[in-house]
């Protein structure tokens, strides 16, 4: 057996009379083990095989259409009080849920085989990693576990005999009778649960083999579960990236950012600067824990060691390291496959192919109105092969952190950049974090939609307790030293629709002054929603951009805030009596300030 821990061996035991698999399988996270798995998904219809000239060791899978997303309707938070799961999650009571679960697990797995899966979530044996153990019947989440996160025999030695874990128990719901043929994607579309148990802490998933469902290292255990258990121990599990920044006399400093979707993540984690000396890595692109250390400073590790991205709009203008991260070693959901056995995605290329077979395995043209890939297509790569990735990506103490970016697709109001003066305002500012919706329909455009932190689908417990533990963040540590807070807003247009910034690895023109802000180096003025740049301190140096527009992209809209303040308070509603005094207390002295602005 390759582990003495009796808690572990119990459960495996409990979970395989209960579910019934034909086998077990000790995953033991060796190539060798990961290449026979990867043959067996190939023979049964799971896996294609790409062109090994185009795509070294990497594989195509289609799903079932009915799983092909994370299903947030179908994702419940269990604790016992519903006070704790609040109105940012679905509630479900524990027991019930539980005895639901059981009826569904019973005999799930027959004829298939039960993997065990001892993972750890950060560099094994850091101090700011934690381990998870998940109970699968899927072929396809063991091959994606090894690429996102560190699995096998070196996470049961870490463990021990009476290590801690979460339990991860996942099914994919279709059990096979004897002598029943297996079909490409097993799933049970009627019956979806990705259900938490902040107090067990456990993690129990049936019914999807998709992403977030299935590979319950992710969004499951390294956001809802890890934000649980950071709540009461005192640190921070976030949806940011972390990106390392060096200047060109070769300092260096460490930024995590907190953006919605579609608010360019990736892009700026594997940013490319425009500028003359400045050098960008990235540590992570989605998940970013943070723990402090005996001085005060919070250092922050990603608890990945691989990407999954969404392959359609990733191309060589929009992300080019992404794509060279992702050309070998990756497996590849939902995208097209080409006739010469490459895979294809919507604005891979400029050029449309003339013929692919798409995610639904149809043969797909050009003009007929369909995707090629599905709109949600995945890669899953490793980390490791990011030409950018930081040297100290994997260091076990973490990175230290020396600001914190918010941010949203704001096209009008919120300027190009600006400074938080004090660590409750922060909190303020990340808790309105908002975008709006760009939709053609009358009456949606300009739409708000809040999603604070950017943690909003993703907090295992009530968000307005999520608020208030960001503000005792400063009194977790003797000698806490709190990153700086920035607001960035890459997506300001003119009044006739013009993209005032270009974006992309223009960015780092702003990640200078948030640098040598961090540096005491860079000028701000104080204005009524916090520090700006002055004229001149972005550095615009062979940028063609008129100084109009700069003024505009670093201008205070006093009346466009303030229009936002009924939809803000309508936010704040939602949570009720949870939010924060001292939220409130922000909010209503920003209102004050706008007001007393200079018109």
């Amino acid at each position: 057996m390759k582990t003495k821990n009796q808690k572990l061996l119990a459960w495996v035991k409990e979970a395989a009379a209960l579910c019934k698999p034909d086998a077990i399988h000790w995953c033991d996270g060796s190539q060798a083990e990961y290449d026979r798995l990867c043959a067996e998904l190939v023979q049964g219809g799971t896996f294609v095989r790409l062109n090994e000239s185009k795509r070294p060791n990497s594989f195509l899978c289609m799903s079932d259409p009915a799983d092909v997303a994370r299903v947030e309707d179908r994702t419940f938070v269990c604790p016992a009080d519903p006070r704790e799961a609040g109105p940012n999650n679905n509630w479900r009571d524990p027991v019930e849920m539980k005895a639901t679960m059981r009826q569904l697990y019973d005999g799930c797995m027959r004829g298939r085989t039960m993997y065990v899966i001892p993972f750890s979530m950060g560099p094994i044996g850091s101090p700011i990693a934690h381990i998870g153990v998940e109970l699968t019947d899927s072929a396809y989440v063991v091959v994606n576990m090894r690429i996102m996160t560190r699995m096998g025999d070196a996470v049961l030695n870490v463990l021990g005999d009476a290590g801690e874990y979460v339990e991860c128990l996942h099914s994919v719901g279709a059990p096979l009778a004897p002598g029943q043929q297996d079909v490409p994607w097993p799933c049970n579309a009627a019956n979806k649960y990705i259900t938490h148990f902040p107090e067990d802490p456990a993690i129990w998933s049936f019914g999807s083999g998709y992403g977030g469902n299935a590979l319950l290292g992710k969004k499951c255990f390294a956001l809802r579960i890890a934000s649980t258990l950071a709540r009461k121990q005192g640190w921070m599990a976030e949806h940011m990236l972390i990106l390392g920044l060096t200047n060109p006399a070769g300092k260096k400093i460490y930024v995590a950012a907190a953006f919605p979707s579609a608010c360019g993540k990736t892009n700026l984690a594997m940013l490319e600067p425009t500028l003359p000396g400045w050098k960008a890595e990235c540590v992570g692109d989605d998940i970013c824990w943070m723990k402090f250390d005996s001085n005060g400073q919070l250092r922050a590790i990603n608890p990945e060691s691989g990407f999954f991205g969404v392959a359609p709009g990733t191309s060589m203008k929009s992300n080019p390291n992404a794509m060279r991260t992702l050309r070998t070693n990756s497996i590849y959901t939902n995208c097209a496959l080409t006739p010469d056995g490459d895979v294809w995605w919507e604005d891979m290329t400029d050029e449309l192919p003339a013929e692919v077979l798409s995610w639904k395995r149809e043969k797909w043209t050009p003009g007929g109105g369909t995707k090629a890939a599905h709109p949600n297509a995945r890669y899953t790569t490793p980390a490791r092969q990011c030409p950018v990735i930081d040297p100290a990506w994997e260091d076990p103490a973490g990175v230290p952190i020396s600001a914190i970016l918010f941010g949203g697709r704001r096209p009008s109001t919120v300027p190009l950049c600006f400074e938080a003066p004090t660590w409750q305002y922060a909190t303020f500012l990340g808790s309105i974090q908002a975008s709006e919706t760009t939709a053609a329909a009358a009456g949606s455009v300009g739409v708000l939609r809040y999603d604070p932190m950017a943690m909003l689908p993703f907090c295992g417990y009530n968000m307005g307790d999520y608020f208030a533990h960001w503000l005792s963040m400063p009194g977790r540590a003797p000698n806490a030293r709190m990153p700086r807070v920035f607001f960035v807003n890459w997506f300001r247009k003119s009044d006739d629709g013009r993209w005032l910034w270009p974006g992309f690895g223009e960015n780092s023109r702003v990640l200078k002054w948030i640098f040598e802000r961090i540096e005491g180096q860079a000028p701000a003025v104080e204005t009524a929603i916090g520090l700006l740049p002055p004229p001149g301190a972005i550095d615009t140096t062979g940028l063609q951009i008129d100084d109009a527009d700069m003024r505009e992209l670093l201008s205070v809209d006093a009346a466009g805030w303030l229009a936002d303040f009924p939809a803000i308070r309508a936010h704040y509603q939602k949570f009720g009596d949870a939010i924060p005094a001292a939220l409130q207390k922000e909010l209503d002295a920003l209102e004050a300030r706008l007001r007393a602005a200079p018109k």
